[in-house]
C-alpha cells in the first residue's frame, strides 16, 4: 500500500503543478508526468490493457501533440487576457466543491476493496477479449465498419485531384 500512496501523492502533486504553472509548456510536461503516474495506478490495479492504452494514446500521442502545438503557438504573457472577478469567484467555488468531494470520498475509503482483491483477473487483456468478442461482437464490428468508412472518407477528402492537360 505504500507504493500506492507514494504514486497517489505524486499524481496529485504533478496535477497541481499542471494547474499552477505559469509556463504552458511546463504545464503540458507536468501533465505527461501525471498521466504516467495514472499508468502506474492502472498497473497496481491489475489493469494492464488500460495501462498500455493510457501510456500509448495519452502520453505518446495526445500530450506530444499538445506540446508541439504550444511550442508552435509561441504564447506570450502580453497576449493573455485579464480574468474578471466573476471568473475568479466561480473558480474558487468549483475548487471548494472539489475539496468537499475529495473529503467525502476519503471518509468512505476502504483499503481492501473486495472487487479488486476477490477477482485477480479482472483487468487482464485475455478476459477483455473474451467479453468483447463474445458479448459485444456486433457493436465491435459496427464500430470497425464506421471507423473504416471514416478513414476512407478522410483519404478521399485529402486527396488532390490531378488535372490532365
Amino acid at each position: 500500500m505504500s507504493v500506492f500512496y507514494l504514486v497517489a501523492f505524486l499524481a496529485i502533486f504533478f496535477a497541481l503543478m499542471t494547474i499552477f504553472t505559469k509556463n504552458p509548456v511546463h504545464s503540458v510536461l507536468y501533465l505527461v508526468v501525471t498521466f504516467f503516474t495514472l499508468t502506474i495506478h492502472y498497473i497496481l490495479l491489475n489493469a494492464q490493457f488500460l495501462a498500455v492504452v493510457n501510456f500509448i494514446v495519452y502520453m505518446g500521442a495526445i500530450m506530444v501533440l499538445f506540446l508541439f502545438v504550444l511550442m508552435l503557438l509561441n504564447l506570450n504573457g502580453d497576449t493573455e487576457p485579464v480574468k474578471s472577478n466573476l471568473a475568479k469567484i466561480m473558480g474558487a467555488i468549483a475548487g471548494m466543491c472539489l475539496i468537499a468531494t475529495f473529503l467525502g470520498a476519503f471518509r468512505v475509503l476502504q483499503p481492501n476493496n473486495e472487487m479488486v482483491v476477490g477477482n485477480a483477473e479482472i483487468g487482464l487483456v485475455k478476459n477483455l477479449g473474451k467479453v468483447l468478442f463474445n458479448e459485444f461482437l456486433l457493436p465491435f464490428e459496427i464500430s470497425s465498419i464506421l471507423l473504416l468508412t471514416a478513414m476512407v472518407g478522410a483519404v478521399l477528402l485529402a486527396k488532390k485531384e490531378v488535372r490532365k492537360v
